[in-house]
């Protein structure tokens, strides 16, 4: 059985001698193909009807891999939780290559959970049914949204069992992704001193990421403030959804500014700051309230690695850092304060935002605290409210009429901002612009545990499709999906713990 063409580049296998390691995917003794995501497909430039049956499966189980693949495990490093691991790299991922898409990007294929490396720090290299489909469900989740992510083009079934806490049947995730350049794979070199390979590596990070940077006598610091930007816009938008990413690693950090790694991650219900699910993250490291500290935190781990390429005199190099460091905080503030105050159906400010929207703002944001109220639908349901119709959002809260003085507030300042007087033609104006920017269906934590549990545990993929085709519509209000709007009882949350899949 010939494998589907792919019309491969393998720029980083082959411009990067040194950076990884050569290795084979194991083969699966039973393929069987999960899910092909055939837009995706299709915007890869590839044929769905050859990647489809016993030919795809083969393909995606790494039985059979397409011509010009080159299956390489990268190397690099991390900080986990805070403390530094000076090798890690890709112990169960492979990249197999680089395909142009229709748009002329290029994109990574890479495998995960296709077997051991040696990077593999004594595991199996294997992945499981479950984690595999939840890449899936949160990763197409997160692209409906408009959020930047890594997506997975397919999930094949590979017929042998994998050993966790109890025996699950094994899978292999194919991950589509700009690049797999990671904060962690530029620690690996610095931390070996090898500073001739962190330029070597960051100049293939601007050619590939920044190319209108190539070449400057100044590229490696305007590196760091394009690779700042970009993570200040993602964790600005993970905030806005309430998207709690669970395992923000240096190795979790992406040149890119796509989201990559959907392990413990999970969404927030009632809107509480300090939330975590993690089963891993004991102290709150990564709780949805600190994701802007980590991410600079990060991001000064990124800066330390060029620092030697930013200025030749140490103290001038770190000065240059430290401006975008510190600026990191005003800029993802200003991306989550704009979101936000379009949420509220407010003009987003060009500049400086107007303080009396500032103060509505916030105390929306205290109101959804201290009532607990379901972070998604109060956004959501506010639009009704912009209609007049404020009944289902007063229907979250435990004490309605704590509502109800903020609600005049908010009223007025719309009425000043349509020119003293709201119109029924500007009131649904309004409520449609907010619709648009606040989902009625997210990924809720127990919907998703439901379908994995039914597609791992029973080989029953029928809730995942459904689930998948609602979080691909996630701004629609369709009949028959209501059960996944809705938040899990607070019991249901408050025991609920995510997982790594490892």
């Amino acid at each position: 059985m010939s494998a589907p063409a792919f019309a491969f580049d393998n720029s980083y296998a082959r411009d990067l001698p040194g950076f990884w390691a050569a290795v084979q995917p194991a083969p699966a003794p039973e393929p069987r193909l999960l899910h092909l995501n055939c837009e995706l497909a299709e915007e890869l430039g590839l044929d769905p009807a050859a990647l489809s049956g016993p030919a795809g499966a083969a393909l995606f189980a790494g039985n059979a891999l397409p011509a010009g693949a080159q299956p390489i495990a990268q190397v690099y490093a991390g900080h986990q939780f805070g403390g530094f691991s000076p090798q890690l790299g890709d112990g169960r991922a492979l990249l197999l290559g680089e395909l142009i898409d229709r748009e002329g990007r290029r994109r990574d294929i890479a495998f995960k959970g296709s077997g051991p490396t040696p990077f593999s720090r004594r595991g199996d290299g294997k992945a499981a049914v479950g984690p595999m489909l939840r890449e899936l469900l949160i990763g197409e989740a997160m692209h409906a949204l408009g959020i930047p992510t890594t997506r997975a083009l397919a999930v094949a079934a590979t017929g042998e069992p994998v050993w966790r806490e109890s025996v699950l049947p094994g899978a292999v995730l194919t991950r589509v992704a700009a690049s797999h350049l990671r904060v962690g794979t530029f620690q690996y070199f610095a931390a070996r001193g090898e500073h001739d390979r962190v330029r070597q590596l960051a100049d293939y990070a601007i050619a590939r990421h920044d190319p209108a940077l190539a070449g400057d006598p100044d590229r490696h610091a305007l590196l760091l403030h394009a690779v700042a930007q970009r993570q200040a816009a993602l964790v600005a938008r993970w905030m806005e959804v309430g998207f709690i990413h669970g395992v923000m690693n240096t190795d979790n950090m992406t040149l890119s500014g796509e989201t990559i790694d959907y392990g413990p991650c999970a969404f927030l219900e009632a809107y509480q700051p300090e939330a975590v699910f993690s089963s891993i993250d004991h102290q709150g490291r990564y709780a949805y309230r600190n994701q802007p500290v980590i991410a600079r935190w990060n991001l000064a781990r990124f800066a330390e690695t060029l620092l030697p390429l930013i200025d030749d005199d140490a103290d001038a190099a770190v000065a240059r850092a430290m401006t975008v460091l510190d600026a990191f905080p005003d800029w993802l503030e200003a991306h989550l304060r704009v979101a936000r105050l379009m949420r509220l159906g407010l003009p987003a400010p060009a500049t400086a935002a107007d303080p009396a929207d500032l103060a509505l703002l916030d105390d929306w944001l205290g109101l959804l605290q201290s009532q607990r109220v379901d972070h998604t639908l109060g956004w959501r349901r506010l639009a009704d409210a912009a209609e007049g119709q404020a009944a289902l959002l007063q229907a979250l809260f435990a004490e309605p009429a704590s509502l109800a003085p903020w609600l005049a507030r908010w009223r007025a300042r719309c009425a000043v901002v349509d020119g003293g007087q709201t119109s029924p033609a500007a009131a649904a104006a309004r409520a449609a612009a907010m619709r648009r920017h606040s989902p009625w269906i997210i990924a809720r934590n127990h919907r998703v545990e439901e379908a994995l549990a039914a597609a791992s545990d029973h080989d029953d993929l029928g809730p995942l499709q459904a689930l998948l085709q609602a979080l691909r519509e996630p701004f629609e209000e369709r009949p028959g999906r209501e059960h996944l709007a809705e938040p899990a009882p607070s019991e249901v949350t408050a025991a609920y713990r995510t997982f790594c899949g490892t």
